[in-house]
């Protein structure tokens, strides 16, 4: 296999850095331009930065298309890994100062495996928010959106107004509901073999 040629000593590339659309997890995007690339796109991590790799001749729209999508293969990609209870929890604390000021304090949050029924659920009076066990694997924002909607019942018990309020911060909670409400539609829908009486 060649060497990759962004890593190899030789002519500079041209790169440039710009902001990410908003909910694509990273700071900053660097597109890097290689003249030896000739067709392949890639993409990955490099701390809080994401680095999309490019054919020195592609236009500027191919450029933005191009980042777009590999944007979103390393989301599809990174959705598909499994949170820990650790890290939920720490995921949790990060939503709770990001979206409530750090008032929504949980005592503990897991995943579990027996709540067939609903999405999370949460004890105010203990401070414990589980997660449905059917959430992993579902893109990031919607695993955000049920953590902030358990994270709002520490501060509000019931579906008053002023829950919905609390949650009216998150920019994806439409988009969330959305999902979630497609999943459990779909779930509903018969099987094709069952439709066909197999």
């Amino acid at each position: 296999m060649p060497a990759d040629p962004l890593h190899s000593a030789g002519k500079p590339q041209r790169s440039t850095t710009s902001q990410p659309p908003s909910g694509s997890g990273a700071s900053a995007i660097e597109v890097r331009r290689s003249s030896r690339r000739r067709r392949t796109v890639s993409a990955y991590r490099e701390g809080d930065r994401t680095v999309v790799l490019i054919p020195a001749r592609m236009s500027e729209a191919e450029e933005q298309r191009w980042v777009s999508v590999m944007l979103d293969k390393l989301a599809a990609q990174e959705s598909k890994r499994v949170l820990g209870d650790t890290e939920l929890s720490e995921r949790a604390q990060r939503l709770s100062a990001q979206y409530f000021e750090g008032r929504a304090r949980p005592a503990s949050v897991r995943w579990v495996t027996n709540q067939n029924t609903r999405w999370g659920s949460c004890t105010p009076s203990e401070g414990s928010i589980r997660l449905s066990h059917r959430l992993q694997g579902m893109p990031e924002y919607v695993v955000d959106y049920v953590l902030l909607h358990e994270l709002a019942h520490l501060l509000v018990p019931g579906h008053g107004p002023r829950f919905w309020r609390l949650l009216e911060a998150y920019p994806r909670t439409e988009r969330a509901k959305g999902y979630l409400e497609g999943v459990v539609a779909a779930d509903r829908l018969p099987h094709l073999t069952d439709a066909r009486g197999e």
